[in-house]
């Protein structure tokens, strides 16, 4: 697993770096193939923010802690990456079991006028159930992704109701 730690308005020690790096090093005993993770570590005003977006098997899963020390927003990291990482190591195995769909619920953002924002990715083929756990990982509104087993590109987005709506091309 390739760690990279980054700091954003603040000073790396080695002491910080290696505190982090042994608090990411333990997500291999959930997925031995991790190929990445991103740590971003920075302070704004009296908020220490630890950042971590783990790549695993094409997926990302990703968490952030706020607290007013770094250490500890380090730990409030890991934590929230280990309940994530658990959840998504059940769906996995109950998927598997019984091929059922198992989405979580939440509320629906609302869109902006304008365009603050541009972002790009790679689209991996994917089937719906698992763009819906890529989408619950990265807490996420709406989640664009390859079908595989139609090859269409696909939008899978959540309602108001809490439920998931899919966005399918006419052919």
């Amino acid at each position: 697993m390739n760690i990279i730690i980054t700091g954003r308005h603040i000073e790396l020690t080695e002491n910080l770096k290696s505190y982090a790096e042994e608090k990411i090093k333990k997500f291999k005993k959930y997925f031995g193939n991790i190929t990445e993770a991103l740590v971003t570590l920075s302070i704004e005003k009296y908020r220490h923010k630890t950042e971590v977006l783990l790549k695993v098997n094409g997926m990302l899963i990703q968490a952030e802690g706020i607290t007013g020390e770094m250490y500890s927003s380090i730990d409030e990291v890991v934590e929230k990456l280990e309940r994530q990482v658990k959840k998504y190591k059940e769906k996995i195995v109950s998927h598997r079991k019984t091929e059922e769909k198992g989405v979580s619920t939440s509320e629906s953002a609302e869109a902006g006028s304008f365009i603050i924002k541009r972002k790009s990715f790679n689209i991996k083929p994917m089937s719906v159930e698992e763009a819906a756990m890529q989408m619950e990982l990265l807490e996420i509104f709406f989640f664009v992704f390859t079908n595989a087993s139609s090859g269409d590109i696909n939008v899978l987005y959540k309602r108001k109701d809490g439920n998931l709506g899919l966005i399918e091309p006419i052919k």
